[in-house]
């Protein structure tokens, strides 16, 4: 076991002794952050009103946005929502995995995650490490474990440990260290909870595999839809400006800033070496730069540089999770700007 560190927070191995200790804050009703293989999340008992307030305070999160509620299996669907053929499809599919589910609530189940909506996120996390903690906290009668991402609201999200201590300043209880999140993006949203199946988040599991297991295809994000986390314009977001640019106007646009006097990091495919300019090499394969995305902007961030210009992702689906997340961070961080 870690000692406390000058924060004030504990980092703990994910070994049976943490895990335990984390299960007996949860049952305490304190939140603690813990691996998952998307990112890390800031977890406390769903069904607990002030542990949830809890969450929303550490986070600075505005609390009209609902937060997604971890559950062990999929037999806890029942304790939280209606689940119809749609939801159990994707289930056998995708459970245990990084995919949240937007359903209808019902009536008698908890509603602190909700955001005033009646409906509720649920996901079913793969990570051993959630495994066991959700286990062991289903065991002694819990329902499940809110848990948005263990950072401060709308800034980059946590793939490692030292990244939440960084962030939360030992404003949580504990922290569970189980090493690198595997994927590094959020999961995939998908909403059934009316009409057509819709995506509201792009994540490892793809759109068209969500299609392809529901047998039918799947709709696109509308206003009506229900508020569900990481769907605001602007999120993900360093301190460092952001600016996207196409690999055809990278260098012209490197010049441009450095005749500017601006210090630039820039993160592309192929180097840019030019005098003022910091290089971080982009992995050529999506589930590489999703892996590497958010540790990759806060090492950019600590350069303090004036500028993160980030080359622009390829086409296609596999990359639209990065695309997501590299342009709400764009905007997060304000963008454009000489």
């Amino acid at each position: 076991m870690s000692e406390p560190d000058r924060s004030g927070g504990l980092v703990l191995p994910a070994d049976d002794e943490g895990i335990a200790r984390a299960i007996e804050a949860l049952r305490a009703g304190l939140p603690v952050a813990f691996p998952t293989e998307t990112v890390y999340g800031l977890g406390a008992d769903a069904a607990n009103a002030a542990a949830v307030a809890a969450i929303y305070r550490i986070k600075r999160r505005p609390r009209d946005h609902p937060l997604i509620v971890h559950v062990a299996d999929a037999d806890a669907l029942g304790f939280w929502a209606e689940a119809g053929r749609r939801a159990r499809s994707l289930v056998e599919a995708f459970w245990p995995g990084p995919l949240t589910l937007i359903l209808s609530r019902r009536a008698q189940a908890p509603a602190h995650a909700c955001a005033g909506q009646p409906t509720i996120g649920l996901r079913c996390p793969s990570h051993p490490v959630a495994k066991s903690l959700l286990s062991g906290f289903a065991a002694g009668g819990g329902q499940g474990v809110a848990a948005p991402s263990a950072n401060r609201f709308g800034k980059v999200s946590p793939t490692r440990a030292e990244h939440v201590l960084a962030d939360l300043d030992g404003d949580v209880s504990l922290i569970l260290d189980g090493g690198d999140a595997e994927i590094g993006l959020e999961s995939t949203i998908v909403d059934l909870s009316a009409g057509r199946p819709r995506l509201l988040r792009p994540g490892a599991i793809t759109g068209s595999a969500l299609a392809e297991a529901l047998g039918e295809p799947i709709g696109g994000a509308e206003p009506a839809a229900p508020r569900v986390p990481g769907s605001l314009a602007a999120h993900y977001a360093p301190g460092t400006p952001v600016e996207l640019v196409d690999a055809s106007q990278l260098a012209d646009r490197i010049a441009d800033l450095r005749r500017l006097g601006r210090r630039l990091a820039v993160w592309s495919r192929e180097p840019q070496l030019a005098g003022g300019v910091e290089w971080l090499a982009a992995p050529a394969d999506p589930r590489d730069y999703g892996r590497m995305l958010y540790d990759g902007l806060r090492r950019l961030d600590r350069l303090g540089v004036d500028r993160l210009l980030i080359e622009t992702v390829p086409a296609g689906e596999a990359w639209d999770a990065i695309r997501d997340r590299l342009g709400r961070a764009a905007t997060g961080s304000g963008g454009r700007g000489d």
